[in-house]
C-alpha cells in the first residue's frame, strides 16, 4: 500500500504491533499472494520468511530478529501481474523451499519450486514439478526423530491451484505425483502421519507418510 508491505506483528497473540516501518520497500506493482495463508511461514521465535510477486521479480522478505529489521532476496521463479512466488516453507534456520508459478491460463507449464541454503539469501531452481499453473500451497513434513530410516526431513509436498500435487523426498530433486489429488489449495503437517490438504468445495483430505 503507498510502496509499503502493512505488516503486523504479535508476541503474546493478544496484541499487535505495526511494523511496516521495518519492511524493505515494495517494488512497482510487488505484493503477496493469498496463497491460503503459506506465504507467510516462521521457524523457532525469531526467524519469518514473506513471499511476493506481481512485479518484475518475485522475492522473499526475511527477518532474523523477530521482525525488527528484514531484508528483501530475489529468487528466480517467474513474476509479473499475474506471477510469482507464492508459498514458502522452511524446515530450519537456513534450509527452506519457495514455490510459485503463473495464475494466466496462457501460462499452464509455469509452476516452479526453488530452495535455499542459506536462509533465503540465494536461491535455486529445482527439477521442474509435475503439476501445473501456480503452485499455491507446499509443506516440510517435519522430522520423525533420531534413528534408522529417518529420511523424511527434506519431503515436501505441494498443491497447485487446479494442476494437481506431487510430492518430493530430496526438496525437488525428484518428484512423484499424488494421484487423484486435485483442486486443493493449502497443505500443512503437524508430523509426517498426520497431514492436510484443503481445497474446492469443502474437501478436507488427510494424508501421512
Amino acid at each position: 500500500m503507498n510502496g509499503v508491505f502493512p505488516d503486523l506483528r504479535t508476541t503474546d497473540g493478544m496484541t499487535w504491533q505495526d511494523i511496516s516501518n521495518n519492511m524493505p520497500p515494495a517494488l512497482p506493482g510487488e505484493f503477496s499472494f493469498a496463497s491460503s495463508g503459506t506465504c507467510v511461514t516462521t521457524q523457532g521465535g525469531r526467524n519469518a520468511w514473506i513471499a511476493t510477486g506481481g512485479s518484475d521479480i518475485a522475492r522473499v522478505l526475511a527477518t532474523r530478529d523477530g521482525g525488527n529489521t528484514w531484508n528483501a532476496y530475489n529468487t528466480p521463479l517467474v513474476s509479473s501481474p499475474s506471477a510469482g512466488a507464492f508459498t514458502v516453507d522452511f524446515r530450519d534456520p537456513w534450509h527452506g523451499i519457495v514455490g510459485g508459478g503463473d495464475l494466466d491460463p496462457s501460462n499452464p507449464n509455469s509452476a516452479d519450486t526453488a530452495t535455499s541454503s542459506d536462509g533465503g539469501q540465494t536461491w535455486t531452481l529445482t527439477n521442474p514439478p509435475p503439476v501445473t499453473g501456480a503452485i499455491f500451497g507446499l509443506s516440510y513434513l517435519g522430522q520423525t526423530g533420531s534413528g534408522a530410516g529417518n529420511n523424511l526431513g527434506r519431503t515436501v509436498v505441494i498443491t497447485a491451484n487446479d494442476g494437481g500435487a506431487a510430492w518430493t523426498p530430496d526438496e525437488g530433486n525428484t518428484w512423484f505425483t499424488l494421484s487423484g489429488v486435485s483442486g486443493f489449495w493449502a497443505v500443512a503437517f503437524a508430523s509426517p502421519k498426520a497431514g492436510w490438504l484443503v481445497g474446492t468445495d469443502g474437501r478436507i483430505l488427510k494424508i501421512s507418510f
